[in-house]
């Protein structure tokens, strides 16, 4: 099954590949505007051959990861204090609802007059926009833990950290898992946002020299590049998701079909 779900996902890739360098040579649309497939992978090989691309790489992969490990600790932490704590949720039920709608491209001018274009402008989008994925399932991964298991625990004389460790955090971890993940799509868009706007340093701000400098081959390979960025970080968060949940039924029921 595996093999033919591959074998499928390999011939849509090439056919939409063949589309991409067909449209163009037909006239459909502009070379100018849309080159051909080829052209852009001839604009893909040159940019890997450049150290400013692997620099503009490193550069958009430290923002991601330093704002995602800053926003995976916050979120875990706060909604465990938040969920444990009596009255604490709520308290900030309506501070959180207040605060999760407003989208984080927002948060760009306040970045800008803060930080410029230095790294910590990334940063704070970064998190901004991460921390709620994982806050929200941190709290809906608390809401689901049996009130029995709570209160057996109770009654065997754990503590509130021992009851979070043994009872709490097992429940807890399928959701936190999931927050890890939605988390990690959203702080690479946010990262390439930031570059892309404010002109921080990295492949976002790459893409928008590429643009104003009509070099349009280069700016889609680019594109390409967070594209594939994205799909490895996407398939990175799903294998640390398998082995962290190997031993919950919903990992093993996968396994097993």
């Amino acid at each position: 099954m595996r093999g033919a779900n591959a074998a499928l996902g390999a011939a849509g890739l090439a056919a939409f590949l063949a589309l991409g360098e067909a449209v163009p040579r037909l006239g459909l649309v502009k070379e100018a505007y849309f080159p051909p497939t080829s052209r852009i992978a001839d604009a893909l090989g040159q940019e890997v051959t450049e150290h400013a691309f692997w620099t503009a790489l490193g550069d958009t992969l430290t923002g991601w990861a330093l704002g995602l490990a800053i926003a995976i600790g916050a979120g875990v932490v706060v909604g465990l204090l938040v969920s444990v704590v009596p009255y604490l949720r709520e308290v900030t039920a309506s501070t959180i609802e207040f605060l999760r709608p407003i989208p984080s491209v927002a948060l760009i001018p306040l970045a800008v007059l803060l930080y410029g274009t230095e790294l910590r402008s990334v940063l704070l989008l970064v998190v901004y926009a991460s921390f709620w994925q994982v806050l929200v399932q941190v709290l809906y991964g608390v809401q689901d833990v049996d009130p029995v298991a709570e209160e057996t625990a109770r009654s065997y004389g754990l503590g509130p950290w021992a009851r979070v460790r043994h009872v709490l955090w097992p429940t807890a971890l399928p959701y936190v898992m999931t927050g890890v993940r939605l988390a990690a799509a959203v702080a690479l868009i946010l990262a390439v946002t930031a570059e892309l706007v404010i002109g921080a340093p990295g492949l976002g701000a790459r893409i928008a020299v590429a643009e104003s400098s009509q070099a349009v081959p280069d700016m889609y390979a680019l594109v390409v590049v967070t594209g594939l960025l994205g799909l490895l970080i996407n398939v990175g968060a799903r294998t640390l998701e398998r082995r962290a949940l190997a031993w919950h039924q919903s990992v093993r029921g996968e396994v097993a079909v």
